[in-house]
């Protein structure tokens, strides 16, 4: 996998990076002393080149590295607060939440294999190497998944428009929060599944938030210190 930026390279762990290509030219000293210093491969190429391997703005950077290892649903169960993203389709959005749920302390995210988006060069730079320190974790089939962890003590809460005031919940302490995809929001399935609907209240003439605005808002209204 090609991915790209100064912080991913610092973010990405040594183990996994392949190698570096850098523009010609380049002179950023902080990040050429991380490469000798770690005797990680890197090349200088034509900005072009760079250009015509990644579609983000890079920085200067590009680093071939593993392709995203997920992890399974069972990696997770021990943690007390995690994410479901019902068929997530923008990278912006995944990758901005999981950096919020990294900042926040969330360990485990979960998607669903189909009509979702993947860990890909856009996540990784939007999530700014928090990727490297929550676990996604990749499922068959949602609902079952809910399921699954509500069998393991989790309460699973899921926000649509029509739900409960958020500030207004006593939240469990094992808890999911689910988070619908952009204009469809959560599926029938995954909402009758749900423990409780919770919502964001709206003020102004627009109902609806960005997904990954909405995740962060209920993200860190749900934490239980």
């Amino acid at each position: 996998m090609l991915v790209c930026g100064k912080n991913v390279l610092k973010e990405t762990p040594v183990n996994k990076i392949h190698k570096v290509y850098l523009k010609e030219g380049f002179k950023d000293q902080e990040i050429l002393n991380y490469l000798k210093e770690r005797k990680l491969k890197y090349e200088f190429v034509p900005i072009t080149r760079l250009n015509k391997m990644v579609s983000e703005h890079h920085q200067g950077v590009v680093i071939d590295i593993d392709d995203y290892s997920y992890y399974k649903l069972e990696d997770v169960l021990e943690e007390n607060f995690l994410v479901c993203l019902d068929h997530l389709e923008d990278p912006h959005n995944l990758g901005a939440i999981i950096r919020t749920c990294e900042c926040a302390g969330v360990k485990g995210i979960i998607i669903p294999k189909d009509r979702s988006v993947r860990v890909n060069e856009t996540v990784m730079k939007m999530s700014a190497g928090a990727i490297n320190n929550v676990k996604v974790v990749l499922v068959s089939n949602l609902s079952e998944a809910l399921k699954k962890l509500q069998k393991n003590m989790f309460f699973v809460y899921t926000a649509d428009m029509d739900g409960m005031d958020y500030r207004g919940v006593d939240y469990a302490d094992k808890r999911v929060l689910v988070i619908g995809a952009e204009g469809k929001g959560v599926s029938d399935l995954v909402r009758k599944v749900s423990d409780e609907v919770i919502s964001i209240p709206m003020y102004g003439k627009i109902n609806s938030l960005n997904a990954s605005v909405s995740a962060a808002i209920l993200i860190y209204g749900m934490i239980k210190e």
